[in-house]
């Protein structure tokens, strides 16, 4: 049976659709084009502020330079090698990598739980609680750390003293930054509270797109609250917790701030991180060299890319697997 001339025609002008891409491409700028004003002043933001400086920086590597004057001591790809087999590099990194994996684990799961509580309708004041949570993601880490080296240091009324007077310790001259066994852990602490109002409300977010009646319907099955989390909450949850994961775990790898203004990567290089250790061959050595200091820069940032990528693969990958099953 022949098709007939209108489905012929509508066949033909489907196929030249579908083979034609620019085309396509056309018609949808033509729909949504206007949208892309908005993003273009940030586009030429990051163009100038990040894309040129980041590219730009780059012949930096091949010298050794101390920042003044012209680079002249060309010395190619030694930098990077120097970087690899740098000890102090490598040791920098570990404690990275341990401020990474006691610090997400631990947000996360307060985050989430705090996310559960707030979401609760019948909680009063919960806006409140939100944004008493969320105000130390908005005070800078400056700030932070100063006013947290005042409450830790080992004079006047201070943190020490008010856990003595709730008799949960008995010396209240801990020194808990200038201590290289604590001091670490401390900053890990003060991490965790501080970005920790991000990833509720990313939660809170995420816990807000599932619909209602999925609970009202396991109620009626018969399921309690722990059931409803664990049938309901995770398998609704389970992709935007992904993508907490993923910016938890990279925002966590760029830490600096906190350790800058709290120890400065002391006491003993005992909380010296990746960020600290580039600015302090940077700025703050007796023979500072931009060039080594940028090659670990773009060394690190390597491997910050490569552990991206994975979590990348990894998302996709999950998120595949529950399409199939679904």
């Amino acid at each position: 049976m022949r098709a007939s001339p209108i489905r012929r025609t509508y066949a033909a002008k489907s196929n030249n659709q579908r083979t034609d891409p620019f085309s396509n491409f056309l018609r949808y700028m033509q729909r949504t084009g206007w949208s892309y004003l908005y993003v273009i002043p940030m586009l030429i933001m990051v163009a100038v502020f990040v894309i040129y400086p980041t590219f730009a920086s780059f012949g930096y590597t091949l010298y050794n330079w101390n920042g003044f004057g012209d680079p002249s001591t060309y010395v190619g790809l030694r930098n990077f090698t120097r970087v690899i087999h740098d000890p102090f590099f490598w040791h920098s990194f570990q404690h990275t990598l341990l401020y990474v994996v006691i610090l997400v684990p631990v947000q996360l799961t307060l985050a989430l739980v705090l996310a559960l509580i707030l979401n609760n309708p019948k909680l009063r004041f919960s806006t409140f609680y939100r944004s008493v949570y969320f105000i130390p993601v908005i005070t800078s880490q400056a700030v932070i750390g100063i006013v947290m080296q005042l409450l830790l240091s080992s004079f006047g009324t201070n943190v020490g003293s008010a856990l003595h007077s709730l008799h949960l310790l008995n010396d209240t001259n801990i020194s808990w930054l200038g201590d290289p066994h604590i001091a670490f852990y401390v900053i890990i602490a003060i991490g965790i509270w501080n970005t920790l109002g991000y990833n509720m409300i990313y939660f809170l977010a995420g816990l807000q797109t599932i619909p209602v009646e999925l609970y009202d319907a396991a109620k009626v099955d018969g399921a309690n609250t722990v059931a409803q989390f664990y049938y309901v909450t995770v398998p609704n949850l389970r992709g935007t917790g992904l993508v907490i994961l993923l910016l938890a775990t990279l925002g966590s790898f760029q830490v600096f701030d906190l350790v800058l203004v709290l120890t400065n990567g002391g006491p003993y290089v005992a909380t010296e991180v990746v960020n600290t250790y580039i600015y302090h061959q940077s700025f703050d050595s007796s023979v500072p060299n931009i060039g080594y200091a940028t090659a670990a820069s773009f060394f690190y940032g390597a491997i910050l890319l490569l552990l991206g990528v994975v979590q990348a693969l990894v998302i996709r990958f999950v998120a595949q697997r529950r399409s199939a099953t679904v």
